[in-house]
């Protein structure tokens, strides 16, 4: 895949994300806009300053990584400014042919989740990325239109399941009391719950949805098992912590076990911290340890 390229119009976001793993890897880099980097890069506290950099990174990433995965409460915090400096950057990542999360963390029902799914999943919305990140709170099911369009689309989710936050572990690690899941963690039961629905497709490498798995928790204690892996439709998981969390690419077939190759490697801070004129060259360097990581 070189820059200006499209992503291969692949049937799945599955079949997409495995050929973006084969071509490129599995570094994923965040474009996180925080005042505080806006600064550290001389740019302004604004739209147009989060525009900039969105843009100065996803230049960095064309050619050397296949995924980024913008912060949309970083551009939505200056309002309708944001929101078209982030139009902006997206286009600029859909032109480099880079796969696009949008982590908005979106979660509702009914004709609401599904107008979530219409602005971030519809071919041709200014918005449109290749995947979202969902919030199950109110019940996987709750997430029916979307996950049917994300599904038409050709689009993937990423339904949160154990997070990073410690103000979490009190809710995801909580048990299920009745259903056909009951015994098991929220989190587990997330899990079990978009496994079993890629497992439904068992013609792809990787599904098409996904679940995100902190890399700094004890996975175990969430009720989360990683260990059995199936051969096909791999549930992909979108993996904050690595970096600046102090989680490191050299564990990660003990953090992810059977679910390593599935992995998306997320970095945000430890990379956009090196500053626009370094950002290219660090970069590289976490694109060959998480290259060698993975073996």
């Amino acid at each position: 895949m070189t820059p200006g390229s499209a992503v291969p119009a692949l049937r799945s976001f599955g079949d997409r994300l495995h050929a973006v793993f084969t071509e490129r890897g599995q570094l994923c880099v965040g474009i996180d806009p925080h005042a505080w980097l806006l600064t550290d890069w001389d740019l302004p506290d604004s739209a147009a300053g989060a525009e900039s950099f969105g843009r100065t990174v996803v230049e960095a990433c064309a050619g050397q990584v296949g995924i980024v995965k913008p912060q949309i409460a970083f551009y939505e915090r200056y309002g309708s400014a944001g929101y078209a400096a982030l139009e902006r950057v997206l286009a600029d990542a859909r032109a480099a042919g880079l796969l696009v999360i949008a982590d908005v963390k979106r979660g509702d029902l009914g004709t609401s989740a599904e107008a979530y799914g219409q602005a971030w999943l519809s071919a041709g919305s200014p918005l449109e990325v290749d995947a979202i990140t969902v919030n199950a709170y109110m019940g996987v099911g709750s997430l029916a239109a979307v996950i049917d369009q994300a599904g038409h689309e050709g689009k993937g989710l990423f339904l949160l399941a154990a997070t990073s936050n410690p103000e979490a572990a009190a809710i995801q690690q909580a048990v299920v009391a009745g259903g056909s899941q009951a015994g098991l963690t929220v989190a587990g039961a997330i899990f079990a719950d978009v496994a079993a629905r890629n497992a439904q497709d068992a013609t792809h490498a990787l599904g098409s949805l996904g679940v995100v798995l902190g890399a700094t928790l004890d996975l175990a204690a969430f009720g989360v098992d990683l260990a059995l892996a199936p051969a096909q439709a791999l549930t992909p998981i979108l993996a904050p912590g690595f970096g600046h969390q102090g989680a490191q690419v050299s564990d990660m077939r003990n953090l992810y076990g059977g679910y390593a190759q599935s992995v998306i490697v997320s970095e945000s801070r430890s990379v956009l911290s090196a500053g626009p004129r370094r950002i290219a060259e660090k970069i590289a360097r976490r694109v060959r340890e998480t290259g060698a990581a993975r073996g």
